[in-house]
């Protein structure tokens, strides 16, 4: 950068002294488009420099830097200036006059081969610099930037742009139409049976069953926890999720009875991009799909038309509709595709930790698929240095179900005796001669026995058992007389099951 012409100048006397002839008819081009009308340029480049000119008389005496941005529509608006010294950065919001003259130029702008403009940024420096960026919408806009889908289409409209002119994001923005939305109500309309596509089955080759893509999401999940990213794969209570750093993501949902929904979108999706352009039609990504297939379980992203993918989990397989096969999807999921992939990712983060770090990862790996990984086998992955958040990285664990739980604590006796005589009363179980009011509990192996016990010199048949597991699961038996100790064995081992004990 340049320095000022003096300690006192002010940044308007110092810019003009390095841009000279900033007010003069010249021939700066500031716009360059190739193609375009050179009366339409030229017109263009005159607003830029008044529009410069009145962002520099209104910028502060120690000024040596602003930069504007103007997002707008022709029914809305946002923008601001930035004021920057060597010290600090100042917001203002730029004058009536500058608005003006921001949409007299977006107005000629529209003129030109790339059509209207929806953002635009100012850079002007001490040194005389000048870089003007106009934003077609190739990216995503910022939240604060973002305005309602009908002020984009009434801005088509009155310029007469046609929607499948613009990225396929915004396309999706203005003209989804809800169709990648399929509420419960809609999921549960039977389709027409008349040229109805069914669902296509999804190769294992193509993505791994359902238990190791869940197992490998949470350690990859846990793993990014450890090192401290605030990026990639993060687990819920059945629910995972993801957001690559291409833009693409994806969110996994398990339901009861083995089933689930994957589904996402990837950035620069061919398929979305033809559809959007009017090349072809929109794919059919519910196509087959069951009744449950519906909103709550689908990626945000078909809420704003750029899902590009949705695959479920039913009978122990993959299905999918009209969705791309999984190669043509994998920016948008973390690599669970096999566990070397596994491996290598969680190496990569763990900075030499451990000595055999592969070997340390495939036992936690292999843990994981099982239900039993522990916080000490992340220890011997990443180290139990300061470094490494392994406490946050279990409970990513713990959230997904594949840890092992050794924190379950030992259910009271009489909350055993009070959920037997709840089921009891609900049953009509409550006899004379076994009264609720009489259940007593026996301590066993992960849990109690509750019965009502037999009168001393006392011998009744047909009376029942009860087992009640210490997280609450009650099991009954037919009589007394059924080996009561082997049935505790067989509470106990199922006990153990369900927590990977």
């Amino acid at each position: 950068m340049a320095a000022m012409t003096g300690d006192g100048a002010s940044f308007p006397e110092a810019f003009h002294e390095a841009f000279p002839g900033l007010d003069a008819d010249s021939s700066h081009v500031l716009i360059p488009e190739p193609a375009a009308d050179p009366a339409v340029i030229a017109l263009a480049d005159r607003q830029t420099l008044r529009l410069v000119e009145c962002l520099i008389a209104e910028a502060p005496s120690d000024c040596r830097r602003i930069t504007a941005v103007f997002a707008l529509t022709l029914a809305s608006e946002a923008s601001r200036v930035l004021h920057s010294t060597d010290r600090a950065s100042t917001d203002a919001a730029p004058s009536p006059g500058a608005l003006r003259l921001a949409r007299e130029l977006r107005r000629t702008t529209a003129r030109l081969p790339r059509g209207p403009w929806w953002r635009m940024t100012l850079d002007l420096r001490v040194d005389g610099s000048i870089e003007v960026d106009f934003d077609y919408g190739d990216e995503p806009f910022p939240d604060e930037h973002l305005f309602a889908p009908e002020d984009y289409r009434t801005d088509l409209e009155a310029f007469d742009w046609s929607a499948e002119k613009l990225p396929t994001w915004l396309s999706a923005f203005v003209s989804h139409g809800g169709r990648q939305e399929r509420s419960p109500r809609k999921a549960a309309v039977p389709a027409d049976t008349h040229g109805a596509r069914s669902a296509q089955g999804v190769s294992p080759n193509e993505l791994p069953g359902l238990t190791e893509t869940w197992a490998r999401w949470a350690v990859l999940s846990a793993a990014f926890v450890a090192a401290g990213s605030d990026r990639g794969p993060r687990m819920q209570p059945s629910h995972a999720r993801f957001e690559g750093s291409k833009r693409g993501g994806s969110t996994l949902f398990l339901l009861t009875g083995d089933r689930a929904v994957l589904s996402g979108g990837v950035w620069d999706s061919p398929h979305l991009a033809d559809a959007y352009r009017g090349d072809a039609p929109h794919p059919e990504l519910f196509a087959g799909a069951p009744i449950w297939v519906a909103d709550p379980l689908l990626d945000e992203r078909g809420k704003a038309g750029l899902m590009s993918f949705c695959y479920w989990w039913e009978s122990g397989r993959w299905l999918r509709g009209e969705s791309p096969k999984a190669e043509e999807i994998a920016t948008a999921i973390p690599g669970v595709w096999t566990p070397e992939t596994v491996v290598g990712i969680v190496s990569s983060l763990t900075r030499g930790a451990a000595r055999d770090t592969e070997t340390a990862v495939r036992r936690l790996l292999t843990a994981a698929e099982g239900g039993f990984a522990e916080r000490g086998m992340l220890a011997e992955v990443f180290g139990n240095g300061e470094g490494a958040d392994l406490d946050g990285a279990y409970h990513q664990l713990v959230m997904a179900g594949v840890a092992n739980r050794t924190d379950l604590p030992q259910l009271p006796r009489h909350q055993a005796i009070a959920i037997v005589r709840r089921y009891m009363l609900a049953h009509d179980l409550d006899h004379p001669d076994y009264r609720v009011a009489d259940l007593v509990a026996d301590r066993v192996d992960c849990g109690w026995m509750v019965y009502a016990p037999v009168t001393a010199g006392e011998m009744r048949l047909a009376r029942g058992l009860f087992f009640v597991a210490d997280d609450e699961v009650l099991e009954t038996t037919d009589t007394q007389n059924s080996y009561p100790d082997q049935y505790a064995k067989e509470v106990a081992r199922r006990y153990r099951e369900r927590w990977g004990l």
